[in-house]
């Protein structure tokens, strides 16, 4: 049986494909190093079983609706939102099981680029008499996978920078008070976004002027940490010792990082250790000013090399425009308030070098805009000169 390439335009709307993409939000930030996906079985028309994928070493989407749907798996189809995987792993390859259980067709959004599979579940499958189709709610798991799909291409995560601003670009008052400058609905929106991070980085003005907990708690985000919820890796990004080891973000049982150099004294380090923090001592990097700090580009890879996927970066100013002076965005979310702070000496969102003329601005692609509450958020990527 032949695959059925067919237009995008006619697989907008499959309910079961999105329903698969709504079941692999889950598994963001939980599942690194495998990709997030999500499985749901139809048996005439209707829902039998779905699934996720458990965190490394654990079942994958595939399997977990399989064991969701039973027996009613026999003639069914699947929906998945990544092409089903054909090696041995951690796990045994889900064609295998997805052949055994006598399922009748495979739809998946995006062939999977691991070198070990890409292509070779379609193929397997087809060979095996199951019909397979490709394409549906492509877009929307190319935009959830991008981390996988930068990691599996380069072994780096994709590397998101978020922040909330006035609408003269700034992050807090002239005194240096921060709370809150977005609305409601935007720190709704922002919790029930962290779990789906495998780190939240900031930088060490943030950690000391604000003392933030960077855990998710996206059922309440005035309560308690939620231990049933993703919560990702904290890390401080703090070149010379200035972070106080009592400080919120060392607090509890969700892990933290603290990313320094060896401006930094051992004293100080050792106190940070003390508290259960770890300590990642990296190289120096000299910015335009001449001014030296950690070296994000190396704090990036070694995201990257313990098989992070997506790491956001929160702020400050000094911290968000280090990476934009060097090219190291891969997305933005930018929360723009209705509201005017002036004052020369507010912090901006951004500062670093930055452009010296407009033509080297850097500008946004594939641009989305949409409100949370009265607050405005949008979402690009960036397009290097």
């Amino acid at each position: 049986m032949g695959s059925s390439n067919l237009p995008k335009s006619d697989f907008t709307s499959s309910k079961f494909m999105t329903m698969a993409v709504e079941q692999a939000f889950a598994s963001l930030g939980v599942s690194s190093p495998n990709p997030a996906v999500g499985a749901v079985i139809v048996n005439n028309g209707s829902v039998v079983g779905v699934g996720n994928t458990q965190p490394v070493g654990s079942a994958h989407a595939e399997i977990m609706a399989l064991g969701d749907a039973g027996d009613k798996a026999q003639g069914s189809e699947l929906y998945v939102t990544l092409e089903p995987c054909a090696h041995q792993g951690r796990t045994a390859p889900c064609v295998d099981s997805i052949i055994s259980a006598g399922i009748k067709s495979v739809h998946y959004a995006v062939r999977d680029p691991y070198d070990q599979v890409n292509g070779r579940g379609h193929s397997i499958l087809e060979n095996a008499g199951i019909s397979v189709y490709v394409g549906e709610c492509e877009k929307a798991v190319l935009d959830q996978l991008g981390g996988y799909f930068k990691y599996v291409k380069t072994g780096l995560p994709l590397v998101i920078v978020k922040y909330a601003a006035s609408l003269d670009g700034k992050i807090a008052s002239n005194s240096g008070d921060s709370r809150w400058v977005s609305g409601r609905k935007t720190l709704l929106w922002a919790h029930k976004n962290r779990p789906t991070y495998d780190a939240i980085v900031v930088g060490s003005n943030t950690v000391v002027i604000d003392d933030p907990q960077l855990s998710a708690r996206p059922n309440n985000p005035d309560g308690p940490v939620d231990l049933d919820v993703h919560q990702p890796i904290r890390v401080v990004v703090d070149s010379r010792g200035k972070v106080d080891s009592a400080a919120r973000i060392f607090a509890g049982d969700q892990k933290s990082i603290v990313a320094t150099t060896e401006l930094s004294s051992k004293q100080w380090r050792d106190e940070i250790e003390n508290v259960g923090a770890e300590i990642l001592i990296l190289p120096l990097y000299e910015d335009a000013n001449g001014i030296s700090r950690v070296d994000l580009k190396e704090l990036i890879q070694v995201c990257g090399n313990h098989g992070m996927h997506n790491i956001l970066f929160e702020g400050g100013g000094v911290l968000l425009g280090s990476l934009f002076d060097r090219q190291l965005v891969d997305k933005v979310h930018a929360i723009l308030a209705p509201i005017i702070i002036g004052a020369d000496s507010a912090p901006s969102a951004v500062s670093g070098q930055g452009a010296m003329y407009m033509k080297e601005a850097t500008s946004l692609t594939q641009v989305e805009i949409q409100f949370l509450g009265d607050d405005l958020l949008v979402t690009g990527i960036p397009e290097w000169h």
